[in-house]
Formats: structure tokens, sequence, C-alpha cells
């Protein structure tokens, strides 16, 4: 199983959406990069899902529930989406303060490709970073 960050806004799509609706296509990502990311992501795969803009946080937990299938708001069909669904959301979100407070993840993603909507997670910091939710 690998490990991802995908970030949204809340006030466009939050995790609350995501609980509220069970399931949804993970569309409109127009970076060559983090469309990579979500051509690598497979069924089960799990992902923190994160509030950008607003908030600030990891929110919560979704699973990847369908591979990569060409996404249907891109009209030229280059990029891709991915289907995901909620998990679990996290007793205690984590703050972006408080993942670049955690030397232990100072080598994240996230803080080198910070405007990329999808990023890698790896096993070490998934387990810090679901500690540091209650999880």
């Amino acid at each position: 199983m690998a490990y991802w960050l995908m970030k949204s806004e809340p006030a466009k799509y939050g995790y609350e959406d995501l609980v509220r609706d069970g399931v949804t296509a993970w569309d409109g990502v127009r970076n060559n990069q983090a469309a990579l990311y979500l051509k690598a992501m497979k069924i089960g795969d799990r992902a923190f899902f994160y509030h950008s803009v607003t908030g600030l946080c990891v929110a919560g937990v979704a699973q990847i529930s369908r591979e990569a299938f060409l996404d249907p708001t891109d009209p030229a069909g280059r990029f891709v989406a991915v289907e995901i669904t909620p998990v679990q959301a996290l007793p205690n979100p984590v703050p972006l303060a408080a993942l670049r407070a955690e030397p232990a993840l100072a080598g994240m993603t996230l803080f080198r490709q910070f405007r990329l909507s999808v990023t890698p997670v790896t096993p070490e910091e998934w387990a810090i970073i679901s500690r540091m939710g209650g999880l």
C-alpha cells in the first residue's frame, strides 16, 4: 500500500463533503507531476485529505477506490482522475504549523513541492501524522 496527501480547498470541497457524498472523483488536476502521482495510485492506497487555502490542516483519511481514468473535466483528454472514498476524519486535525514543527517531517514532499495538489507520503511520515491526528 502507498500513501498520499491530497489537497482541496474546504470552501470548494472539504472532507465533510466527501463524507456526505461517500465517493468522489479527484479531478481537475492539471500539473504533470501531480498527474503522474495520480497514475501511480492503486485501489486501497490511503491518502490524507488536506484542507488548503483556509483551514490548512490534515482533516481526514481517504482511500483510493478507482485507479486513474480519463478526467471528464479535461476536454483535451490529457489528464487523469482517481476516485476516493472517506475512511475517517482525524480526531485531532493536524495543522500545517504542527507538520512544519515536527523535525521528522522536514523532508516531506509536501514542503518541497508545496504547490502540488497531490504528493506522496512515506510510511514513516504516515505513521507520525496519524499519531499527531489521534489515530
